[in-house]
């Protein structure tokens, strides 16, 4: 008997809304272009234990150790903290944070700790229960059906990343599993996936109609200003060689968060929030006379560097 897939359907239908949404919270965090500092210290005091723990620290404790993250983010010890040192620490700790939130959900999957997690433990820890699609039968709901898609998505990218064909992924694969755009040899996947789901004529490129995907425009009217934006990222931002159509390595640089653009952003944003005497670059002593904007900043992932000892422990 098949078990109907409709309730975990919606479950990661929102999930995948709640993703869709990042595009929002871009938008309530520079509202019209202009950087919303509570947005920041909201990000830092999101819920109660994060409130709680911050409180704890004394002044000079907190002292202390933003100093000891300044010393460490200053790769040349020179005192001052340039762009490149910024926007490098900072993809550093998303990456550090990617891979502990891997390593805490390997935990959480491994049901039976035994040091791997199948196929059956990732449905059972996602669904509570362990759900098999039929990959060559389309099914008639189309909420359904979406999910069928989704779970047969899933089910590849597990399979392309068990490398070695045992039942179950290993912590390493696990993390290439969660994280595909941080590992080698999941590249080529997903840019596959990526055309499967966008190169409509099979031409192995992304054309600018297949990336607005079922947009159709009206020649009567404008096309609204969501397009515009999408258009210009389009020719702008992937479009490389300005050919209309991107390529593989194009398309990657769309379907992959790009760490790099945001940490350049954020370190950009920094130096321009920050730096009082114009020289392009930050000095423990600038830092320290805006204390509560550094903290509440991407650069110490909104202050939760303070609490790990990866960053500000001083043999670290």
């Amino acid at each position: 008997m098949r078990l109907d897939p409709r309730p975990a359907a919606l479950g990661l239908l929102l999930l995948c809304a709640a993703t869709a949404g990042a595009g929002d919270a871009e938008e309530l965090h520079y509202p019209h272009g202009e950087h919303r500092a509570d947005y920041d210290r909201e990000a830092l005091l999101g819920g109660q234990e994060e409130v709680d723990e911050y409180v704890k620290l004394s002044p000079e404790e907190q002292h202390k150790r933003l100093k000891s993250i300044i010393k460490k983010i200053d790769l040349d010890s020179d005192g001052f903290l340039t762009e490149s040192e910024l926007s490098s620490w900072i993809q550093m700790s998303f990456k550090h944070y990617a891979m502990q939130e891997a390593k805490q959900q390997f935990v959480e999957y491994d049901k039976n700790s035994d040091g791997s997690v199948s196929w059956d433990e990732y449905n059972i820890q996602m669904y509570d229960r362990v759900i098999d699609f039929d990959e060559n039968m389309a099914l008639d709901d189309a909420e359904e059906e979406s999910f069928r898609q989704l779970h047969l998505k899933d089910k590849k990218r597990f399979e392309k990343a068990n490398q070695d064909s045992s039942p179950g992924l290993n912590l390493e694969e696990f993390i290439a599993f969660e994280h595909p755009e941080e590992v080698d040899y999941m590249t080529e996947f997903v840019i596959q996936e990526a055309l499967d789901e966008h190169d409509k004529n099979g031409d192995g490129f992304v054309s600018l109609e297949e990336f607005l995907g079922d947009y159709r425009r009206d020649p009567t009217t404008e096309d609204p200003e969501w397009i515009l934006v999408e258009k210009d990222r389009f020719q702008n931002d992937y479009d490389k060689d300005a050919d209309g159509r991107l390529d593989p390595q194009e398309l990657l640089s769309w379907v992959v968060p790009n760490n790099q653009g945001i940490a350049q952003e954020e370190a950009l944003h920094l130096i321009d929030e920050m730096d009082l005497n114009s020289d392009k670059k930050l000095s423990e002593a600038e830092i320290l006379e805006n204390q509560d904007l550094f903290l509440t900043s991407e650069a110490t992932d909104y202050g939760r560097q303070l609490h790990d000892e990866y960053f500000y422990h001083d043999e670290l």
